[in-house]
């Protein structure tokens, strides 16, 4: 099939959650479909687009829309819509997918995370004429055609479209209202989640009703988002890992120390954030009490500037942007998952386990992979004391932690690796055309 795929960021380099999904599913997906990218880009400078030409038959990359301070809490406070909607509004976007449509037939159109919502709606809105040419659409164009019908046409060729909704969106607002508004030094941040979540609850509701068929990374999300849609049926593609990437006798490592304790991830990213200040605040401190060379590296990209009172602590390092993370989980005695908040599934235990990693995580930060059994391939913990037990208990037993790095990646390896999941996605392709076409 020719597949058009819409990405939030630009897929390469693979640095984050959503831009390690994406990459990994175009590299699978074109083994055996024509794809096509439109995505939209940071900045002004180079593209490393040198890998993904050898997957993808046309790339085009717009440039991220900028909003002020001022434009967001004008958002916030006077627009219905989430912030979510508002973030990649950019009349450019739309005028290049317009363009896309009226020039190239795709079989399917595939649309990566909410913040991607209004093209998806633009493509739901077009009027689809069998009177047409293939590669054509009715003269009414993009935005304009918004509001238009869409009568059943089944002879035309209206692309399948799917939404690929990382995230349900909602429950993550959600969760975040309910831990910040626990710490009464965080009521801006609750209240900023709880008129958010009441907006998503609505434009999530309205993007998966548009779409032909919704997929997510988890059943915890399908649940969500089939309570929220009832009468929809979403299909869980989950969230992998390139097993040959991080393969721990290939992979060098950096030596961190014998009692290194590790976390990575996007470090401007709120759960993230609230994570890592749980953990050195609350755990860590229990943690040095009984293993005094204990230490917590943090690697990510853009640490908040909530990160900064941590930098002066003995015991913790925040290294900003690293150009690769497998040396340094792979030199690193433990892992840590710390997350109290967020939705979705977290790519960085999937790649801590592929590098045969002893992790301890908190029950969301497992959270929608059924599969993982804690005490078999990782530690769960939920509270400061138990969490802090349990790291103690791996950095003071290597023979345990090796035992749970084996198990974790024999499970990744056989359930998680991307050429495993990838076709669970195409399965979703061919359902929709059977359905459609016969």
């Amino acid at each position: 099939m020719r597949v058009l795929i819409l990405t939030p960021q630009f897929p390469y380099p693979p640095h984050q959650g959503t831009s390690i999904r994406n990459c990994n599913l175009i590299r699978q997906l074109a083994v055996r479909h024509e794809i096509h990218l439109l995505s939209f880009i940071e900045g002004p400078g180079r593209v490393e687009v040198a890998p993904l030409r050898a997957h993808c038959a046309a790339i085009c990359a717009m440039a991220v829309p900028r909003r002020s301070r001022l434009d967001r809490a004008r958002g916030t406070l006077l627009s219905p819509l989430p912030d979510m909607a508002l973030r990649l509004e950019s009349k450019a976007m739309h005028q290049q997918l317009d363009e896309l449509l009226h020039r190239t037939c795709y079989d399917v159109i595939q649309i990566e995370g909410l913040e991607m919502g209004p093209y998806l709606l633009q493509i739901s809105n077009l009027t689809w004429s069998a009177a047409l040419s293939r590669s054509r659409l009715p003269s009414g164009r993009g935005r304009k055609a918004r509001g238009a019908s869409k009568p059943p046409i089944p002879n035309g060729h209206r692309p399948l479209l799917v939404f690929d909704d990382h995230n349900s969106e909602y429950m993550l607002q959600r969760r975040a209202f309910e831990t910040d508004v626990r710490q009464r030094e965080r009521w801006i941040g609750a209240l900023y989640s709880l008129i958010q979540w009441k907006k998503l609850a609505r434009y999530e509701r309205r993007c998966c009703q548009a779409a032909d068929r919704v997929t997510v990374v988890s059943e915890v999300d399908r649940r969500a988002l089939e309570g929220l849609v009832p009468g929809m049926e979403a299909t869980v593609v989950s969230n992998g890992v390139d097993i040959a990437a991080y393969d721990p006798q290939a992979v060098e490592h950096i030596d961190l120390g014998s009692a290194a304790i590790l976390f990575t991830g996007k470090m401007d990213f709120r759960p993230n954030v609230d994570g890592v200040l749980w953990f050195a605040r609350q755990v860590l401190p229990l943690v040095l009490a009984e293993m005094p060379k204990a230490h917590f590296y943090i690697v990510g990209q853009r640490p908040h500037r909530r990160l900064r009172a941590l930098r002066g602590r003995a015991a913790v390092t925040v290294t900003g942007f690293v150009p690769h993370i497998q040396p340094y989980i792979a030199g690193a005695a433990a892992y840590v998952v710390p997350l109290r908040m967020g939705g979705g599934t977290r790519l960085k235990i999937l790649e801590a386990m592929a590098l045969g990693k002893a992790v301890v995580s908190t029950s969301l930060g497992c959270e929608g992979f059924p599969l993982m059994r804690a005490g078999e391939h990782l530690l769960v913990a939920d509270d400061a004391v138990a969490f802090a037990q349990a790291v103690v208990a791996l950095l003071s037993d290597p023979s345990r932690r090796q035992a749970l790095g084996r198990a974790a990646r024999d499970l990744v390896t056989r359930w998680y690796d991307w050429a495993v999941i990838a076709p669970r996605l195409e399965a979703v392709y061919s359902t929709l055309r059977m359905t459609r076409f016969g």
